[in-house]
């Protein structure tokens, strides 16, 4: 789950005791494991066999039932020095019928032998295993294996065994090998299907199974795994072997391998409680020279840890806990069991306090880390397409635990804002259901998206907070208890949260809300005909805005509703038909409604016009949460075509003045989105000082205080201000921190720019300062170790306004001096900016191959994003043009592109609604 600019860095906010099975001892290594020297030429691309005719075709997504793997004894040997590894695992597997093969998965691995080992005769004193011979194919470049058994092998157990080597990846996919300061270390980026890089087996979530790991790696060098260490013993050659405990069941994805010469800082144990009653070793590993780094985050975990034991009254399920800060790694973090593993930058803290948005990105990743030990790791969705049970209940915990540990923090804001910013997404014909079948590995990314973080959320918390906690957490709990060790899917889940609450309406939410798409939007009508006896109608259907393709279906909801009217009552129903009646309590006809009690709801809202004024009215007493609601509403009426510029320009003011950062913040990406596509020449005066005064005296003001939500909020509008209102004393402001930060013309100021802002600043300075400073940045760059600086610095040269800078920035992206991050979000970032957009699209096209082989792999899918600022028709056909040519390049490519083409159209739509909205300023 990058050091981001301020914007992105806080849109990415936000158990088991062991089966023990007698170990089987693994034969000796011998030259038959280690790499022929044909197999040491690195191949990026697997040698396939396709089918023969009339042969069973390869299974696309989801192995066949009938075979499940119960133990896996893997011995590998990983030098992150050399460019390969080799070794050999054994799998224990239970068959339910005979047959002369298998599926399972493996991508890019060369095997040079594999056998089936069947059980001898039990009534013989000294039975001997069968050797049966194999032969192993891989089918699909997704890595899908046929397994073919020479006469064939009966039902019942087999051990599967299988010598291998195969390239360290290094594009940041499955094993991979990544160099920093001169030093090597290989990683295991296992989640989602990137097991099968490196592991031989069943890689998927359902297929759980035990693990014993041995590694030999070059002596002194550290060794991470799921497990304890339980021993070391040299191995000729400078090297050494590791051997780690058994462990629990677990699925592939899970599975941590990291060897390399980090540093170890080792903890006092985590004290024993009321639910574990073992103390928990507590270490942390960075590399070389970086340990220090980790103070913060291993300060907190203690407390974090104790919290979710506390409120999900079990206990952590694993015998240690490592956190790892990655050199490298392709997202923010991983939920490796017992292992959480993140890219450094989000987690390494340079002193004793992290800049405000860096200290709340790095709580909210910790605490979502965490909460998977028991959501996912403990209790494992048995497929992807039930991935909101564990990426769902995680997000949701993250706002839980972390109110609990700072009542005052505003983490339930935080969450209130994660689940609005779902609706976005929602909004679109081409989104995905929080649940929706996934019948191809390749489609299998495109479910880790807002729908299943952000909008499970908003469903999850709507539910505890219309049903109580006291009734929903309990069975919660319940749920864990049942399937701990094992799998879960929805059905389950409704299930046991049914009985347990004996709540239909429960149940319903979730399924209504969870297995369909769309944001519901509430219609209310006053009627107040009758004296005494009022009434609020309220009409539910899907949202559709401006140039939708959403069709009327008459789509309902399950939606626990809450209204409170100007009489002080607050008032719930379940929502369950297309239209429904409300009484008003006490039968007067209200002055003002507010629909959304403390935005809890997951839906959006429309009035009519008069009564959107009487309830803007009351904006300064509706809660925080309820702000959030009332602004997303608005822009979402105005964007389908019905609120009034006039009444939206009231609602930006409004927020403009809140007092909670948040509220403040809530209007300005949409503001973003207007200030590029709707403003025009000769709008732009009015358009800037608009933005100027809502925010330019708030800024002012904001440099007098020294609370976190203060500078945080600080560091938003300068760059907000700089970037997109073009204020040019802001402007000067971050162009003046950049060039003291980076030593541009002047001895260098460590201290003059905190990471919340290096993305704004240095936009600023390569787009104010000149070519120079561009060529400094990039010198810079080389010097300083600051991962969260690399990151900010690449995307802010990607947003270049001179054309002389172009060739510079199109070749650093393709260089060597360019992480394949970093250069993703270099290239994102040239695509976003306005002034050079044309010619930064026409290089992409002409590069596109090697744009694909610089990014990381699991990214590729997502390039049709690269055209998600385009709002023209002529860009959307080149785009479709350029998918269609070049789509064998970007499996999984359909989602984003399916979204991004109709991102475009609704820009298009909404045209003339902006322009007026920018000509009601003049």
């Amino acid at each position: 789950m990058p050091g981001l600019a301020l914007p992105s860095l806080l849109a990415g906010l936000l158990l088991l005791g062991g089966c023990d099975t007698a170990n089987k001892n693994t034969q000796e290594q011998t030259t038959a494991d280690k790499p022929s020297d044909s197999a040491l030429q690195d191949s990026t691309k697997a040698n396939l066999e396709p089918a023969a005719k009339g042969e069973e075709q390869p299974p696309a997504g989801k192995l066949p039932d009938g075979v499940r793997p119960k133990a896996y004894r893997l011995d590998l040997t990983l030098d992150p020095r050399q460019d390969r590894f080799h070794g050999q695992v054994e799998i224990d597997i239970d068959i339910d019928n005979p047959t002369d093969h298998i599926w399972m998965h493996g991508n890019n691995i060369d095997v040079t032998h594999i056998e089936a080992l069947l059980p001898g005769d039990t009534g013989k004193q000294k039975a001997e295993d069968k050797i049966v011979a194999a032969h192993y194919r891989q089918m699909l470049d997704s890595g899908v294996v046929r397994v073919d058994f020479a006469g064939g092998v009966p039902a019942g157990e087999l051990t599967l065994r299988i010598h291998y080597n195969a390239p360290f990846d290094k594009n940041l996919a499955g094993l991979f090998k990544v160099e920093e300061q001169g030093d090597a270390y290989a990683l295991a980026k296992s989640e989602s299907i990137q097991a099968r890089r490196f592991l031989p087996g069943f890689d998927e979530p359902g297929l759980k199974a035990t693990y014993d790991i041995s590694l030999t790696i070059p002596k002194g060098y550290v060794a991470i795994g799921n497990a304890p260490e339980i021993g070391r013993s040299d191995v000729e050659g400078g090297l050494e072997k590791v051997t780690f405990a058994q462990t629990r069941p677990m699925s592939t994805y899970l599975l941590s391998l990291a060897v390399g010469p980090f540093d170890v800082v080792e903890r006092p144990a985590i004290p024993a409680n009321k639910y574990r009653k073992q103390a928990l070793p507590l270490r942390g590993f960075a590399r070389k020279g970086r340990g220090d780094d980790l103070k913060y985050i291993l300060d907190v975990t203690p407390q974090m840890l104790r919290i979710f034991e506390e409120q999900l009254q079990r206990p952590y399920p694993f015998k240690k806990l490592d956190i790892v800060a990655a050199p490298q790694w392709p997202s923010g973090a991983t939920e490796l069991s017992a292992a959480i593993t993140y890219r450094e930058e989000r987690i390494l803290v340079e002193g004793d306090e992290p800049a405000p948005g860096l200290r709340l990105a790095l709580l909210g990743v910790h605490a979502h880390e965490i909460a998977h030990m028991w959501f996912g790791n403990l209790v494992t969705p048995p497929w992807w397409d039930d991935l909101w049970l564990k990426e769902g209940f995680a997000t949701w915990g993250t706002p839980l635990a972390l109110t609990i540990m700072e009542p005052d923090g505003g983490h339930d804001l935080n969450a209130a804002v994660s689940a609005i910013r779902a609706m976005k997404l929602d909004s679109l014909a081409s989104t995905r259901a929080i649940r929706e079948p996934i019948t191809d590995n390749n489609d299998i990314r495109n479910a880790y998206d807002a729908i299943t973080y952000s909008k499970s959320l908003g469903v999850i918390h709507m539910v505890d907070e219309y049903f109580g906690a006291d009734t929903f957490r309990p069975a919660l709990g319940r749920y864990i208890e049942t399937f701990a060790d094992g799998v879960a899917d929805s059905p389950d889940f409704y299930k046991v949260i049914g009985e347990e609450t004996n709540s239909p309406q429960l149940t319903d939410t979730f399924r209504t809300f969870v297995e369909q798409k769309g944001v519901p939007q509430l219609d209310l009508t006053f009627d107040c005909s009758t004296q005494g006896d009022a009434k609020i109608r309220v009409k539910q259907k899907r949202y559709k805005p401006l140039g939708s393709p959403i069709q009327e279906v008459g789509q309902r909801w399950s939606i626990p509703f809450c209204m409170r009217a100007s009489n002080g009552v607050s008032q719930c129903e379940f929502l369950t038909e297309s239209e429904q009646t409300v009484d008003v309590s006490g039968g007067e006809c209200p002055k003002w409604v507010m629909p959304n009690v403390d935005g809890s709801g997951y839906y959006r809202f429309n009035l009519k016009e008069k009564h959107w004024q009487s309830l803007l009215a009351q904006f300064d007493n509706l809660s925080p949460t309820e702000r959030l609601s009332l602004i997303d509403s608005a822009f979402a009426a105005f964007e389908a075509g019905n609120l009034k510029p006039a009444v939206l320009t009231e609602v930006i003011r409004l927020a403009a003045s809140a007092d909670k950062r948040q509220v403040v913040e809530a209007p300005l990406s949409n503001l973003s989105k207007y200030t590029a596509h709707y403003v025009d020449p000769k709008q732009a005066e009015y358009w800037r000082a608009f933005l100027s005064k809502l925010y330019s005296g708030r800024l002012e003001a904001l440099q007098q205080q020294s609370d976190a939500d203060s500078q945080l909020l600080y560091s938003r509008l300068i760059g907000f201000l700089a970037l997109e209102g073009k204020n040019q004393e802001a402007r000067k402001t971050l162009r003046d921190k950049a060039e003291q930060f980076t030593g541009f013309r002047q001895p260098r100021n460590a201290d003059a720019l905190d990471s919340d802002l290096y993305e704004a600043a240095l936009t600023v300075a390569v787009q104010d300062s000149g070519k120079e400073f561009l060529n400094h940045l990039i010198k810079v760059r080389g010097e300083l170790d600051d991962p969260r600086f690399e990151s900010a610095s690449a995307s802010a040269i990607g947003r270049v306004t001179d054309p002389a800078q172009l060739d510079t920035i199109h070749s650093l992206a393709l260089s060597d001096k360019l992480g394949s991050r970093e250069a993703f979000g270099l290239i994102q970032n040239a695509l976003a900016e306005p002034a050079l957009q044309d010619r930064n699209w026409q290089w992409l096209q002409d590069n596109f191959s090697r744009v694909v082989n610089k990014i990381p792999e699991q990214w590729r899918r997502d390039t049709p994003r690269f055209a998600a600022h385009f709002c023209d028709q002529n860009s959307l056909q080149q785009v479709q043009m350029l998918f269609t040519q070049q789509q064998k390049l970007v499996p999984g490519y359909e989602r984003a592109l399916a979204q991004t083409e109709e991102g475009i159209n609704l820009c298009m739509a909404l045209k003339e609604k902006g322009q007026a909205l920018a000509a009601e300023l003049k």
